[in-house]
């Protein structure tokens, strides 16, 4: 399903001329052929070389296809008409810095300082600091204008200046401040470790490194003679921990652009490969996408996380058999982890097959996740699916045992109890403090409100159920649940009205069901099952 998008707009231009190459690469961008589109653009570009709306595509494809000619001749067009965007100035600056033009750098970062971007300037000035004869890179910092934004950077780079500087010890105490289980600190720690290693101090490098985790093993074992401080490694990785903060849809395109501009500074840079690929894949360009991913080597320490976002690409891309292969292998093998088996899991269950759901997440669990509240409760619910309620049961208690505050646990087996009508003043307890911990979720009010219900309390049910109805009107569960509560305290109409919004979205035997329930209420839905 992916491979396809690009023949359909590869025919050549046409004598029509830049017009027919201007609709042309529209419509391939749209469909995610950054190739095609850019090369459309650049012909639309060459017959019109002033038009500032064909050169901000242009440079947008550019960017996208790796064609760094075209975007740098689109923004020559968009800077002499004085349109260039603000983030474009990321391009000036790492080629200022291939080109050891410290003058050039400064005048694009004095850029990055008139647009959204102009947090990371005190830091690409440090770093270029750190390169200067007589430079400070520490003043700069001190220097910044004091806001959340800079400081969350500043702090990052401050130690591994202090590294790169030859304060091991002060900027390691710095790091421990900052760093926790989650990606940015993954990337800071390889980051520490990387200076101290080329600084010769091995034994704080591995130390950074430790513990068993397969994704920073692979780091520590890659580790060699680690990297000399300069200002591109430091805007290389300012530049991939910026991207991988802002790497959602919305905020794709400036994503890739800080990708290719780590690329043109670190050119071998597999972090960087991961994140242009995770950033084009959000840009709807999942071909260019995988391609970026096969560029990765097998051996590459970062050859686990390759794997788990080739799956994320087909998945996106919607080839479900492709992605669920994908996963299998994954999860298959010798080096697999608890989170790979989830993976599968949760595309397992994404098509139905809820048997097979429940194998991948017992098999998470073997890999560590048996005192993981959720490995627990996706394991359960799983099994819950697929008809198998006794086998779930432990498991979901289990998930409330572990986090008896999480009111995601709570909700599900309170839930799972009371549609089955089982141990009821137990369900409504776990519900009611669900609802006490999160009380605007329309799904834990919807489940008190039923779990009421269901001990005969309709009553109290009907304010609670009406109110997850505004909150989340196309629910077809609640709208359901409504319509039951409202026939049952006598209010037929509005129970029919209620069936109705139902109906909407219902499929399968949930449809069949509502449309029994709004031609015979629930007295001859209830006997025709």
């Amino acid at each position: 399903m992916i491979a396809v998008a690009a023949a359909a707009f590869a025919a050549p231009a046409h004598a029509d001329g830049n017009l027919s190459a201007y609709v042309r690469a529209r419509a391939a961008a749209e469909a995610g052929a950054v190739e095609v589109a850019a090369a459309g653009y650049a012909t639309a570009l060459a017959a019109d070389p002033a038009n500032p709306l064909i050169a901000i595509r242009a440079f947008r494809e550019g960017i996208a296809a790796g064609d760094l000619a075209l975007a740098r001749r689109a923004l020559s067009v968009l800077e002499k008409s004085d349109v260039a965007p603000p983030d474009s100035a990321l391009l000036r600056f790492a080629d200022a810095l291939v080109a050891r033009d410290t003058a050039a750098a400064i005048a694009a970062t004095d850029r990055l300082g008139e647009g959204p971007l102009d947090f990371i300037g005190p830091v690409l000035r440090a770093w270029l600091a750190l390169g200067m004869r007589g430079g400070d890179p520490f003043a700069v910092l001190d220097a910044a204008e004091p806001n959340a934004l800079t400081r969350r950077y500043a702090a990052e780079n401050r130690a591994l200046l202090l590294i790169a500087t030859g304060n091991t010890q002060q900027g390691v105490e710095a790091l421990q401040a900052l760093l926790g289980s989650d990606e940015a600190s993954f990337d800071l720690r390889v980051n520490a470790a990387q200076l101290l290693a080329g600084r010769r101090e091995k034994r704080l490098a591995q130390a950074l490194l430790g513990g068993s985790d397969p994704a920073i093993a692979a780091q520590r074992k890659a580790l060699g003679r680690g990297v000399r401080p300069s200002p591109a490694f430091g805007a290389a990785r300012l530049f991939m921990r910026l991207g991988a903060d802002l790497n959602r849809e919305e905020t794709a395109q400036l994503s890739i652009l800080l990708a290719r501009a780590a690329l043109l500074l670190e050119p071998g840079s597999d972090r960087a490969k991961l994140l242009l690929a995770d950033a084009l894949s959000r840009d709807g360009a999942d071909t260019r996408a995988l391609a970026t991913l096969d560029a990765i080597a097998p051996d590459s320490p970062f050859a686990s996380q390759v794997r788990a976002l080739r799956v994320t690409v087909l998945t996106r891309g919607g080839d479900a058999a492709q992605a669920l292969a994908a996963a299998t292998r994954v999860a298959d093998s010798p080096t697999a982890t608890a989170a790979d088996a989830q993976n599968l899991g949760d595309l397992l269950v994404g098509e139905g097959r809820y048997d097979a759901a429940a194998d991948a997440y017992r098999l998470a669990a073997a890999r560590g996740g048996e005192d993981d509240w959720i490995v627990q409760i996706q394991l359960g619910g799983a099994l819950e699916q697929a008809g198998r309620w006794d086998e779930a049961l432990p498991h979901l208690r289990r998930a409330v045992e572990l986090a008896p505050e999480q009111p995601v646990a709570l909700n599900y087996l309170g839930y799972a109890q009371a549609e089955r009508g089982e141990q009821l003043s137990q369900a409504v307890a776990m519900l009611e403090k669900a609802s006490a911990l999160v009380p605007g979720d329309p799904s834990i009010a919807d489940s008190l409100g039923w779990a009421y219900y269901r001990s005969g309390d309709a009553a109290r049910a009907v304010p609670l159920i009406e109110r997850a109805a505004r909150d989340d009107p196309g629910s077809t569960t609640i709208n359901e649940h409504l319509g039951d509560v409202y026939w049952r305290i006598g209010r037929r109409y509005e129970a029919r009205y209620a069936w109705r919004a139902a109906a909407v979205y219902a499929e399968g035997e949930a449809a069949d069901r509502i449309a029994d329930k709004i031609a015979g209420g629930l007295v001859a839905a209830s006997a025709q099952r």
